[in-house]
Formats: structure tokens, sequence, C-alpha cells
């Protein structure tokens, strides 16, 4: 199975408060998640950003985003929100 992908959609627009606008990860969240090497560790991590979505994420298109990027890569799709 292959391992789960960054959150990120390659958007990478810092505007609310150092979040970016598409994913609503931080830099240093970005930097924290290319140190996971474990699969639970990722998949926690997943978990905590689908978390943080629903509280400020305001790019509608995301969870659609993010999971075409992880049925690409053969990684299985998280828990996402209907959008």
């Amino acid at each position: 199975m292959a391992k789960l992908p960054s959150p990120c959609i390659d958007v990478c627009k810092y505007k609310r408060a150092g979040h970016c606008i598409a994913c609503s990860m931080t830099k240093d969240q970005k930097r924290a998640f290319k140190a996971l090497k474990r699969e639970p560790q990722r998949r926690g991590f997943v978990q905590l950003v689908i978390a943080q979505q629903a509280v400020m994420g305001k790019f509608r298109a995301w969870p659609d985003v993010y999971a075409r990027k992880c049925r690409k890569r053969g990684a299985p799709v998280p828990g996402l929100p209907e959008g």
C-alpha cells in the first residue's frame, strides 16, 4: 500500500495568519509532515489537518482535490467530509 500523501495540494498561499488558503497548514506543519516516516503518524497528522479544515478551511475544493491525490498515488483516502 502506498504512503499517504501530504495534505498540501500545491496552492501554497499563506494569507490567513500564516496558514495556507488551500490546505490550511502552516509552513512548519508542512515541514513536520515531511519528517513523519511511519504510516500511523501520517494518518494521525492528516486527521488533524482535516479537523483544522473543518474550522478554518475556506477552500471548498480541498477534500475533493486531496482525495484525487490519494487515489492517484494508490493510497487510502482518509475519511474526508463531503464537499
